[in-house]
C-alpha cells in the first residue's frame, strides 16, 4: 500500500510539471509566432532635414563661396535653430571664425562685413585661457634660446639683476661725498683781499649780513670713506674707495610653465585679406622688381626681437616692471611633456662658490705672463671673415 502511493505520488508531480513547462513553453514562443507568421511590424520614418556643412577650412575673415559647401541630410530630431539650410544665406558672407573641414555651419559663425568680424576680438585673444593675460618681452638670440621656441610651446622666464647699495634718504650710489660749511664771516669772500672791493654794489659789510652760510664740495676729491687701525704703524688710517661701487649680480628663476603665444609680431591678417579680396579698380599693378644680371637675390629673413607670453595679470605687472628697470629676461624652452614646477635657488657669487666647489684663488708669488685683465674668448678660425678683394 505505500508503495503505491509513492508511485501516484511521483506520477502526479511529473505530470503537474509538464504542464508547467508547456504553459511556459507556449508563452515564451507566443511572440515569435506571431512575428515569424503574421504581419510584420512596420519601420518608422525618420524625418530628415538638409543642412550646411563645410568641404575645407575657412580662415576667419574669408568670404565663404559655393565650392567650400555641401548640403547633408540629417535627422529632424538633430536639427538646431541655428543651422544654415539655403546657400543664400551663406554664399557672401565673411567667416566670424576660423573653421575647419567638416563643420556644420551656422549663423553665428558669420558676418555680412569685415567690420562684424572685427568686433568680434583678434584670433590671438581666442587662445588665451580665461583668467590669463598675454604680454610682451623684448628678446635676442641668446635670450629666446636660439629662436627655438614656438607657439604652443612652453618655457620659464629667467630674470638677472644687479644690485647696488643707496643712501635711504638720497637715494644715491654709496659711498657719499662730504662737504664743509662755513660759517658768515671775512672767510666767506675768499675772493677779497685786504682793502680790496667787491664786485657787486653792496660793500663787505652787506654782504656779511646778506649771506648766512656757505657749503663747499671737493666732488670725488670728499668721497666718505672709513678709519682703520694700521697695527703696525699703530696709527689710525682714513681709506676712500678707490674706484665706483662695484654692482652686485644675482639670476633667479622668475615664472616657470607659461604658454609661448606668439614670436615676433602678428600677422595683420585682416588688412591682408580686404587688400588681397578687395583690390581697388582701374589701380595699377606693382612691377614686380628685377634683380641685376648676373646677381644672386639674397633672403632678407628678419629675427624677432619680441616674444608674447602668456601669464597671470600679476606676472604680467612683474614683467612690465623688470623691462623698464634694466633687468634682463631669458627664456629656457621645457619639454612637451613636462608640466612641473621645480623650487630653484637664486644664484650669486657666493652660492656659484658654495655649490658648485669653486675655490677662491690663492695669493701666490709668481702668476702667468702675458698679464690678464679680461676674460677673452680666442677667436676660432671659421668665425674670421675673409679680406675683400678690390
Amino acid at each position: 500500500m505505500r508503495r503505491g502511493r509513492i508511485f501516484i505520488y511521483l506520477a502526479l508531480i511529473l505530470v503537474i510539471g509538464i504542464v508547467v513547462v508547456y504553459l511556459v513553453y507556449s508563452k515564451m514562443l507566443q511572440p515569435l509566432g506571431k512575428a515569424a507568421g503574421g504581419t510584420p511590424t512596420p519601420t518608422q520614418e525618420v524625418a530628415m532635414v538638409e543642412v550646411l556643412i563645410l568641404t575645407q577650412p575657412v580662415s576667419r575673415g574669408d568670404v565663404v563661396t559655393e565650392a567650400v559647401l555641401k548640403p547633408a541630410p540629417i535627422p529632424r530630431s538633430l536639427f538646431y535653430e541655428g543651422y544654415i539650410t539655403n546657400l543664400s544665406d551663406a554664399v557672401g558672407k565673411q567667416a566670424r571664425v576660423d573653421m575647419e573641414a567638416g563643420m556644420f555651419l551656422t549663423k553665428n559663425m558669420l558676418a555680412d562685413s569685415l567690420q562684424q568680424v572685427a568686433k568680434g576680438g583678434s584670433n590671438a585673444a581666442l587662445l588665451i585661457p580665461q583668467g590669463m593675460v598675454a604680454v610682451s618681452i623684448p628678446v635676442n638670440r641668446l635670450s629666446s634660446v636660439s629662436f627655438a621656441p614656438q607657439r604652443g610651446d612652453h618655457v620659464n622666464v629667467i630674470v638677472t639683476m644687479l644690485m647696488i647699495d643707496l643712501d635711504p634718504n638720497f637715494q644715491s650710489a654709496l659711498p657719499n661725498n662730504t662737504a664743509a660749511v662755513i660759517a658768515p664771516g671775512p672767510a666767506v669772500l675768499l675772493g677779497l683781499g685786504a682793502g680790496e672791493k667787491a664786485t657787486a654794489s653792496l660793500s663787505v659789510q652787506e654782504l656779511l649780513k646778506t649771506i648766512n652760510a656757505q657749503v663747499v664740495g671737493g666732488g670725488q676729491a670728499s668721497t666718505q670713506g672709513r678709519s682703520e687701525q694700521d697695527v703696525l704703524l699703530g696709527q689710525t688710517l682714513y681709506l676712500v674707495p678707490g674706484e665706483s661701487q662695484r654692482p652686485r649680480l644675482v639670476s633667479q628663476s622668475l615664472i616657470q610653465d607659461v604658454m609661448v603665444l606668439q614670436i615676433g609680431n602678428f600677422p595683420k591678417s585682416d588688412q591682408t585679406k580686404v587688400s588681397a579680396s578687395q583690390p581697388t579698380p582701374g589701380a595699377p599693378a606693382e612691377p614686380t622688381p628685377t634683380p641685376a644680371p648676373g646677381a644672386t637675390p639674397v633672403p632678407q629673413q628678419q629675427q624677432p626681437d619680441v616674444i608674447t607670453l602668456v601669464v597671470s595679470p600679476q606676472d604680467a605687472v612683474t614683467l612690465n616692471y623688470l623691462i623698464y628697470s634694466g633687468a634682463e629676461l631669458t627664456l629656457a624652452l621645457r619639454s612637451a611633456k613636462d608640466d612641473t614646477r621645480v623650487q630653484t635657488e637664486a644664484v650669486t657669487l657666493q652660492f656659484l662658490l658654495e655649490q658648485y666647489n669653486i675655490p677662491v684663488p690663492a695669493r701666490l708669488p709668481y702668476s702667468m705672463e702675458p698679464r690678464i685683465d679680461a676674460i677673452v674668448a680666442p677667436v676660432l678660425t671659421n668665425d674670421i671673415k675673409p679680406t675683400p678683394q678690390k
